[in-house]
Parts: C-alpha cells; structure tokens; sequence
C-alpha cells in the first residue's frame, strides 16, 4: 500500500489516496499500526482519500487508537493539498466531505503547489445534546466542572466532533497531559471529547494545547481551534477574528456573524511517501 505523510501545522496523519488503489479492508487496524511512533510511520492517525459522489473527495478520518472521527480540520487541509498536487482536483476551490458533510476550502498556490487552505468549516453546534454533553446550558457556557480534585470552567462545542475548552492561566503538562485523558473519557462526554487549554494573550491572539480525542496531545488541532474562536467570542473573552498559537504553529480563525460560519486558515505540507506492507 502506498501512503504519503502531511501535516497541518503539525498535526500529522497518514494518507491513502484510495482514487487509486483499493480502499484498505480494516482502516481501524490500519490506524493504529501505522501511527504507532516506534513501530509504524508514526502519525496522530490515519486519512483515507476517497471517491464520493458530489465533491471532489471525501475524508475518512481514524484516529490512532483506531477510533473513528467526523472532522478533521488540519487533516481536511492537507486533503485537498493532496487532491490539488497530485492531479485529481486541480482547481482553486475545492470541495470535499466528512462524514457526509460537505466542505467549500479555497486554495492558496505557489509554483503549481497548495501552501495554505482556508476551510469553511461551517456553523458551530452549540446545542448540549448534539455536542454532545450532558451539561447543563445550550451550550455550556463558563459551566461548573469538578475533575482531578480541582474545578474548572468548561466551554462546549461541536464543529463536527465535540470540544470542550477551557482558559487557564498556564496550560501545564499537568493539565493537558494529566487532566485532559480524564476530561476526554469522563461520562458527562457521552462520546468522549477534544480538550482544549487556552491561555489568552489578547482580544485577538490565544496559546493553546489539545489533548485530542484518540490520539493524545497534538501539535495542532483544527476543530479545536475552531471551538476557541467560538467559546471566545461566547464567553466574552476573544473577538471573533483570533490567530490560534498552537505547538506546530499558527491558525488563523473567524467566526463570521452575517453566516455564522466559522473560517480556518492553515499550512498544509507533504513530508514524504513511502509503501507499507500488506
């Protein structure tokens, strides 16, 4: 099988183009063999590029403990990266699913080559049970949250996948490292949940960590910063233009008030190719 290595502003994944060969048979078993960092590739999960009816591909995302995902913002970047350069897509406006939801992304090139995609990401799911989250508010705003012996104030959001966002004076490897796995798997998260760390630096600039559902802390987390922007402007903290600083650089995030969609815009980069054993 012939896979290709990318990432969005770190956040790195294996990809299949399955236009190509056959769609591999179990892509949960896949996943976690090679995104193992010791024994496979290494990756925070595996992408399969496939043929859709309606749009130019569609993304089917598992994370590396094998578990499956409905979005992946850095993942659906380099997605249509590959879908331009190598010669399927090429044009500069492309659209691709998850999980049967479309996506419009816009292409910036240099030399025949995608840098940077600004995705439309779409509207943010704020309603608890669709997040989903059994706590209380539509969404959970600045809500109560007792874990680990401390309490937090949590924010909840879905952009596809479920988010919980909270703002710490420092986000410490205690917290993301500590707290996070404990936040991802406690019940109040009916199907786990992304947790994000937020320092604020200013109205328009935030640092954040992710302890990314299935895989662990990331360097990058698309959805993630997504869910930022909107908690941010939901709780008073953040205007609705941010750049997200995340350990593998930087998104840029708007949540637009006339469509109430939420924009990202991001580095996609190939690394290398290579071949995997049957």
């Amino acid at each position: 099988m012939q896979f290709t290595k990318m990432h969005g502003a770190g956040n790195d994944y294996i990809y299949v183009d399955c236009f190509r060969q056959p769609t591999p048979a179990d892509p949960a078993a896949l996943a976690r063999a090679v995104s193992d960092r010791h024994f496979g590739v290494g990756a925070d999960g595996l992408i399969l590029i496939c043929p859709v009816d309606g749009a130019d591909a569609e993304m089917r995302m598992f994370n590396a403990d094998g578990s499956y995902s409905e979005m992946c913002g850095n993942g659906i970047r380099c997605v249509a990266k590959f879908v331009h350069d190598h010669g399927i897509a090429v044009r500069d406006q492309l659209r691709i699913t998850s999980a049967g939801k479309p996506f419009v992304l816009d292409l910036e090139t240099r030399s025949g080559k995608v840098e940077r995609v600004r995705v439309d990401m779409g509207e943010p799911i704020l309603t608890a049970r669709d997040i989903p989250t059994t706590l209380a508010g539509d969404p959970p705003i600045d809500a109560p949250f007792e874990i680990a012996g401390r309490t937090l104030a949590v924010t909840c959001v879905s952009m596809g996948n479920p988010h919980c966002v909270t703002y710490v004076e420092s986000a410490t490897d205690e917290l993301v490292l500590g707290v996070g796995p404990q936040i991802e798997t406690d019940p109040r998260f009916p199907r786990r949940t992304n947790v994000e760390f937020i320092e604020v630096l200013n109205r328009e600039t935030v640092r954040q960590r992710t302890w990314e559902r299935g895989s662990g802390e990331t360097l990058a987390c698309g959805t993630g910063a997504c869910a930022v922007c909107v908690a941010g402007v939901l709780t008073g903290r953040t205007e609705r233009r941010i750049t997200s600083k995340l350990l593998g650089g930087d998104l840029q995030l708007e949540w637009d008030e006339a469509t109430n969609h939420v924009y990202m815009t991001g580095p996609a980069a190939e690394i290398f190719t290579g071949d995997w054993p049957a």
